[in-house]
């Protein structure tokens, strides 16, 4: 049954109804998903498609792009964002064992890494791959991540920013052309389907789809503050059109190129780059073996959650539904246990890290919230509503 506020005498009010995706949990709430008559959301419906699709044109044209590029001097031929984890493990992979490429793989240290990232990181170098390790001004980084968090409720929104700018600044330097991201998340998880059958993307898609056209903002922030330097965001800083022109760079993510499979990049991962998962499980999810790279992951599912009403557990059980691995009432069930999970035993981090109270901090946090789907009881942010009941409820317009 669906959850109804009542319309409040003389209020100037509007209707509005929430629901969620009929094959999994992908909630209406989420930024540019789209749903079909089904009630299926895009991700689901790119997962039904991929099945029939065929991938022999899409594989050709990765040969195409690959031998445009390919080096015959030894030289690097194309660059991998990895973290360690199992998707720039398993791109490298590929591009290196299947396709006889040279990646040069790119890391951009985060500012809280965990113990298991820096030693996953340690194996997938381990296990043959040139790499560069990325530190940036950490005082800009921390800045960076700190307003994002103010601005923008996006805890490592620096950080984001570096994966992205000191990678293309990489490639440009070793006059790399090429550069394979893992997967186009809008496309797999819910989102903007205008790339889907894109095999290149360009700066202006990051800037407006994964930083969602808030950088300036963050910029403005901290250039306001005096004391950082252009040369100080040097690692930050998009390159201008004509610098990738004059380059000749290419963006694209693998999963454009074949049907992406995060479980199958794992085990490719674990066999072959030394990946290993967290014995203790995760506070947040029911998985153990992905974003235990960097402890602010955690605090970016719990502002998630908070936003627009679903966590990393309805993220993760998506996944293994649309895989054929789970049902969706086993998913209901997981993400009732793991979605509303604020992370006590990482708040003091949090706090150090950001150099707040716990009322500036928990203040941020009430920021964020929407307070259309939650409300306060005992000072912690409950759900208003249960998982998977569509409801409506009444807002000031």
């Amino acid at each position: 049954m669906g959850l109804v506020f009542k319309k409040e005498e003389g209020v100037n009010m509007s209707d509005k109804f929430i629901f969620w995706c009929s094959n999994c949990l992908n909630m209406s709430t989420r930024p540019r998903i789209t749903f079909d008559d089904r009630g299926w959301c895009n991700a689901c419906q790119w997962m039904e498609e991929k099945k029939s699709l065929d991938w022999k044109p899409r594989e050709e044209e990765l040969l195409k792009l690959l031998d445009e590029n390919r080096s015959t001097s030894g030289s690097f031929d194309c660059v991998v964002p990895v973290s360690g984890g199992k998707d720039g493990s398993y791109v490298a992979h590929m591009l290196k064992e299947k396709y006889n490429m040279n990646p040069l793989c790119v890391t951009v240290r985060p500012a809280l890494g965990t113990d298991i990232g820096n030693e996953n990181l340690s194996n997938f170098i381990q296990s043959g791959f040139n790499h560069i390790h990325i530190s940036c001004n950490s005082i800009v980084l921390d800045k960076l991540n700190k307003y994002g968090f103010i601005e923008k409720g996006f805890p490592y929104y620096g950080w984001l920013i570096a994966i992205m700018t000191a990678v293309i600044k990489t490639a440009a330097n070793f006059k790399i052309p090429l550069i394979f991201y893992g997967e186009d998340g809008e496309v797999e998880y819910g989102g903007s389907t205008e790339s889907k059958n894109k095999s290149l993307y360009d700066i202006n898609y990051m800037k407006r789809v994964y930083l969602e056209g808030g950088h300036e903002k963050v910029f403005d922030r901290i250039k306001a503050d005096g004391d950082i330097s252009d040369a100080d965001l040097a690692f930050f800083q998009f390159p201008t059109e004509e610098e990738i022109s004059e380059i000749g760079l290419s963006f694209t993510h693998w999963s454009y190129y074949e049907a992406w499979d995060s479980y199958r990049n794992y085990i490719i991962a674990k066999d072959h780059c030394g990946l290993i998962e967290k014995n203790e499980g995760n506070q947040d999810t029911f998985t153990n073996f992905s974003q235990n790279d960097q402890a602010l992951y955690s605090l970016h599912a719990y502002l998630m959650y908070l936003k627009f009403g679903f966590g990393r557990a309805t993220q993760d059980a998506g996944i293994e539904i649309r895989r054929g691995a789970m049902t969706r009432d086993q998913a209901i069930n997981l993400v009732k246990m793991y979605d509303n999970a604020y992370p006590e035993e990482l708040i003091e981090t949090y706090l150090a890290y950001y150099q707040m109270t716990k009322d500036e901090f928990d203040a941020i946090l009430d920021k964020y919230v929407n307070k259309d789907l939650f409300e306060k009881k005992d000072e912690v942010w409950q759900p208003k509503f249960d998982v998977a009941q569509d409801f409506s409820y009444w807002t000031s317009v």
